[in-house]
């Protein structure tokens, strides 16, 4: 099979790395990108789910950190999404600890109603850890009562598809410099037969992999896929991007907080920070959204501000003939969670997955389109609810995200929570209790009614559990080093910042 992946930047590399890594050696993969075509970009922070796929590569960690100028993610802090001057982190691992089948969220949730329990985050390790920019690589015991640090990575988008470009060419993957201007049909079956050049060159392929950005060059401008819009639920439609210099203390969390009409994010990296401003531009202006970013930096401005405009939503068909759509190629959900990166991973696994060995059935078509339309959906309604659950009265912006439909999906899974406090999973999904619950209760959506099984603990029992798990968490917390520090050890960047 000849596989040909159209576009760079960390979809096309990410995809190439993991075909070249896992497929026969020599399997006929070739890349095509043009450096006169940016790349987005906006993929510096990740969840955790990043490092399974640099495991399963053969990625050797600290390399990959120095040359990527990456520091360590605990999880996301947010500013004023629930009401003005409050804050709450979404973080990485566990909420508290379960007592036999109930999760935590249950006790603590009591515990509040009689004022009992301090913020949910005093008992989550990760966020206790985030706030003390403490953090170290840690191993429990078989049997340990503390649980575990789960982590991610910021890092620099283009030296990660840089670095995954050295990999992956190495073991094969040929690429061609180029713009490319079009795509012959195969007269039989309307696939795609190969892509063409302006200057007349042509590369031909089985397998065709969009990894071309918003445009979708080939699932879209060729095939047709079309396009689910959901701006009515998640309208924000720009974003403002300008890197400054370094923070300090270097903290191993990102951070979201809500400005006017959207919301600015701050990731910091170990040569400078990411920021960023997302916004509806129905409520504000480029400008204005431009001028606000640029007054809350946290450090000097290292580069002039750009500018994306996107729509937020799916493809309706992401595996098209012959055409897969991986990355933005196949939808857009802003990055408020940090899943860009993620959605390209899980593109990949769902490619390996199902893989043909011959001619491209139906029936693996479709199996890809459900897994992938899945997985949008469910990660939409975790987005959305960030906007619907805000207390932030009185802002035109703030007002209609608050008091617009949502999708029926989110609406059953607030209902139940509100009445009894149960998040259940549904399938696979990516976020789990632990995420839905920080985020509902971070923004004061509360249950009317304690699980009884939480109520079979006394006030006096309920009160010592929740104390003795601070105590634990918060001297766990402090026996780690400071983040800089570990990460002056552990990998310092090469280069500082330099592209190969």
């Amino acid at each position: 099979m000849r596989i040909v992946i159209v576009g760079g930047g960390s979809a096309g590399w990410m995809t190439a790395a993991a075909l070249s890594r896992f497929l026969m050696p020599g399997a006929d993969i070739t890349l095509i990108e043009s450096d006169e075509i940016g790349t987005v970009g906006v993929g510096e922070a990740t969840i955790p789910a990043i490092r399974i796929f640099n495991d399963a590569l053969g990625i050797d960690e600290a390399e990959f950190v120095a040359a990527t100028g990456a520091s360590f993610k605990l999880g996301i802090e947010f500013r004023d999404w629930g009401r003005e001057g409050e804050r709450y982190h979404h973080a990485f691992g566990l909420v508290g600890r379960s007592l036999g089948l109930l999760p935590f969220h249950h006790y603590w949730c009591r515990a509040d109603a009689l004022g009992l329990a301090k913020p949910l985050g005093h008992y989550v390790l990760n966020k206790v850890a985030a706030e003390a920019n403490r953090f170290a690589h840690v191993t429990r015991a078989e049997g340990s009562a503390l649980p575990p640090l789960p982590y991610a990575y910021h890092f620099d988008a283009g030296l990660y598809a840089a670095f995954l470009r050295r990999f992956a060419e190495a073991r094969g993957v040929i690429r061609i410099e180029g713009k490319l201007q079009g795509a012959e049909r195969q007269p039989e079956t309307g696939d795609i037969a190969a892509v063409r050049f302006g200057d007349g060159r042509r590369v031909e392929g089985d397998l065709f992999i969009d990894c071309s950005g918003f445009r979708g060059f080939l699932i879209e401008g060729e095939l047709g896929a079309g396009y689910d819009d959901w701006s009515h639920w998640l309208p924000c439609d720009r974003a403002i991007a300008v890197p400054s210099a370094r923070i300090e203390p270097l903290v191993p969390y990102t951070r979201a907080t809500a400005r006017t009409a959207g919301w600015q994010w701050r990731i910091p990296l170990q040569h400078r920070t990411g920021n960023g401003h997302v916004f509806c531009s129905a409520f504000t202006s480029e400008d204005e959204a431009a001028a606000l970013l640029l007054a809350n930096l946290d450090g000097e401005q290292l580069a002039e501000p750009r500018t994306l405009r996107f729509t937020t939503g799916r493809r309706r068909r992401a595996f098209v003939g012959n055409v897969i759509a991986i990355g933005l190629s196949s939808g857009f959900i802003e990055p408020l969670e940090s899943t860009s990166i993620h959605l390209i991973q899980t593109g990949v696994d769902r490619i390996l997955d199902l893989l043909p060995g011959g001619p491209i059935s139906d029936a693996v078509r479709d199996e890809y389109n459900r897994r992938f339309d899945f997985e949008m959906e469910r990660l939409r309604d975790f987005i959305v609810l960030h906007y619907h659950a805000n207390q932030r009265e009185g802002l035109p912006f703030w007002d209609r995200v608050r008091t617009m439909p949502i999708p029926d999906s989110l609406a059953r899974r607030i209902a139940l929570f509100e009445d009894s406090g149960a998040i259940l999973r549904d399938g696979d999904e990516l976020f789990d209790v632990p995420g839905w619950s920080q985020v509902m209760i971070g923004q004061n959506v509360r249950p009317r009614r304690a699980h009884p099984i939480a109520a079979q603990l006394s006030e006096a029992q309920l009160g010592q559990f929740l104390g003795s798990l601070e105590h634990a968490y918060a001297v766990d917390a402090g026996r780690l080093p400071d983040h800089a520090a570990f990460l002056g050890n552990f990998a310092p960047m090469i280069n500082n910042g330099a592209r190969p």
